[in-house]
C-alpha cells in the first residue's frame, strides 16, 4: 500500500511524464504545479500548468476496506482509503502561433503513450534530487498502478472551476483523472494465531427458554438475592452453565424443563461478573473432551435486567453543603451498590422528596470512573434543602426503594439539612 505521501507522488510523476514531452515538441515549455491564478507570478509563458482540484473516494475500492475491526472496534488488519484524483491541465502560449493547442496535443499524446505509472517511472521521479521531500513515498508498492484518463467535464462544470480563481482569465484547459490512489493508515493490528484444529459438533438437543421468572413472584425486580427459574425445553446437559451478560454462573438444579438459579449462592468470582442494567440471559452446554470443555450448543436468548441495590439507609455525604442563597444547596453524595459498575455504563442518581406539601424530583449524572468499582460519586447541585428518596440507575435497571409496615417508601434517604 501507498502511504500518505503518494498524493503529491502521482502530481510528480505526471509533471514529469508531461515535461518530457512538451519540451521537445515546443522548445522551451515547462510543466508546472501551481494554482492557475498564480501563473503570473511564476512567470510561466509557454507551458502547461496542472493542478489538483478536486480529491473523491474511488467507487470501485469505497467499500473494500469495510471490515477492518471486530464488533468490539479492536483493529484486524490496516485502514485504507481509496482516492480519484481529479486534475485541470491549463495550456499558455502565444495564440498566434497556436502553442497552447500545441501544448493540449503534446500533453493528450504523452497520456496515451503513457497512460499508466509505472514502478520505473515512480522511481525515477523519486530520484530526483529536487523531491527530496517525497523520497520515502511507497506509491510503487500499492496493489493497483495509478491510471490517467480524461474526464468528463461540461463547459459548465468548467467555467465553475474557473470561478473559484479571483480575477484570472479562462485559458485553455482540459481535465484528466487519476485513478485510484489507495492511502494506508499507520496504526497496527492485530492477528490472531490461525486455527490449528477444526472440530463439529452437531448437536439435536439445543436447548429452548421460554419463561424466566423471579421465584418470589414475575413482577419483583430481579437482584443479585434472587433466585431464578428458568423454565424451557431439552434445558438439560452432562455440563450446563447460564450466561448473564458476560459471566458464566452455575445453576444449582437443573432438570430438561427447568433451571433453578440462586443469585445469592454464586461464587465470589461469579458474583463478580455479573452487572447491573439491561443484559441478555442464555443456557450453554459443555462438552469435556480430553480434559478440555467446549461449547456444544446454546440456547436462544431472552432479555435480563439485574437490578442494583443501594446499599445503607442514608447516603454518604462527602463534602460539606454549600450554599448561595440559603434555598438552594449543593455538595457531593457517595452511593455504595452491591454489584460492580463498567466505566462504560451509564449511571444516575434519582431523587424524589419526602414531602406532603411539595413533590420534587432530581437526576443527578454520576462522576466519571476509571475503573470498575461499587462507590459511585454524584455532584448534587441546586436543591432544596429536606428528606429525599433515592434510586440509584444503571444503564436503565433502577435500585428497588424500601417500604414500612404501612407500604410506605422509606428508603433509602439523602438529607440535606439546611
Amino acid at each position: 500500500m501507498s502511504n500518505y505521501l503518494s498524493i503529491a507522488a502521482v502530481t510528480a510523476a505526471l509533471q514529469k511524464i508531461i515535461q518530457e514531452n512538451i519540451q521537445i515538441d515546443v522548445p522551451g515549455a515547462r510543466a508546472t504545479t501551481v494554482r492557475p491564478d498564480n501563473s503570473s507570478s511564476n512567470l510561466l509563458e509557454v507551458g502547461v500548468n496542472i493542478f489538483l482540484y478536486q480529491v473523491t473516494p474511488n467507487p470501485a475500492w469505497r467499500n473494500a476496506d469495510l471490515h477492518t475491526r471486530r464488533p468490539k472496534g479492536d483493529l484486524i488488519k490496516h485502514g485504507q482509503a481509496g482516492l480519484d484524483l481529479h486534475y485541470l491541465m491549463t495550456f499558455y502560449g502565444n495564440e498566434q502561433e497556436l502553442e497552447p493547442q500545441r501544448l493540449l496535443g503534446s500533453t493528450v499524446r504523452a497520456l496515451v503513450d503513457q497512460p499508466v505509472l509505472t514502478p520505473e517511472t515512480i522511481r525515477a521521479t523519486l530520484a530526483s534530487p529536487n523531491l527530496a521531500y517525497l523520497a520515502d513515498a511507497t506509491l510503487e508498492e500499492q496493489v493497483q498502478l495509478v491510471k490517467f484518463i480524461p474526464s468528463t467535464i461540461t463547459t459548465e462544470d468548467l467555467s465553475r472551476i474557473w470561478s473559484i480563481f479571483f480575477q484570472t482569465p479562462y485559458s485553455l484547459s482540459l481535465a484528466y483523472q487519476g485513478t485510484a490512489v489507495l492511502i494506508q493508515g499507520n496504526k497496527p493490528g492485530r492477528s490472531p494465531l490461525p486455527v490449528r484444529q477444526h472440530q463439529f459438533y452437531v448437536s439435536s438437543q439445543r436447548p429452548w427458554i421460554e419463561q424466566v421468572i423471579q421465584q418470589g413472584g414475575p413482577y419483583q425486580p430481579l437482584t443479585r438475592g434472587s433466585t431464578l427459574i428458568i423454565r424451557g425445553k431439552q434445558l438439560q446437559s452432562e455440563s450446563i452453565m447460564v450466561q448473564i451478560g458476560e459471566a458464566l454462573v452455575t445453576p444449582q438444579t437443573v432438570n430438561d424443563t427447568q433451571i433453578i438459579l440462586d443469585l445469592a449462592a454464586l461464587t465470589a468470582t461469579e458474583a463478580a461478573a455479573l452487572r447491573a442494567g439491561m443484559q441478555t440471559l442464555q443456557v450453554v452446554h459443555f462438552e469435556n473432551a480430553r480434559g478440555v470443555r467446549r461449547k456444544v450448543a446454546s440456547s436462544n436468548v431472552v432479555p435480563f435486567v439485574l437490578c442494583p441495590i443501594v446499599i445503607g439507609e442514608t447516603l454518604e455525604q462527602i463534602s460539606p453543603l454549600q450554599t448561595e442563597d440559603h434555598q438552594s444547596y449543593a455538595c457531593d453524595v457517595t452511593v455504595t451498590v452491591d454489584s460492580s459498575v463498567a466505566p462504560e455504563q451509564q449511571v444516575l442518581l434519582l431523587l424524589n422528596r419526602l414531602s406532603q406539601q411539595q413533590s420534587t424530583s432530581y437526576i443527578f449524572t454520576a462522576h466519571r470512573r476509571d475503573n470498575t468499582t461499587n462507590s459511585l460519586t454524584f455532584a448534587v447541585q441546586a436543591i432544596a434543602s429536606g428528606e429525599y428518596l433515592a434510586r440509584v440507575q444503571i444503564d436503565g435497571a433502577e435500585s428497588p426503594l424500601t417500604v414500612d409496615d404501612r407500604e410506605h417508601y422509606c428508603g433509602p434517604k439523602l438529607i440535606i439539612a439546611a
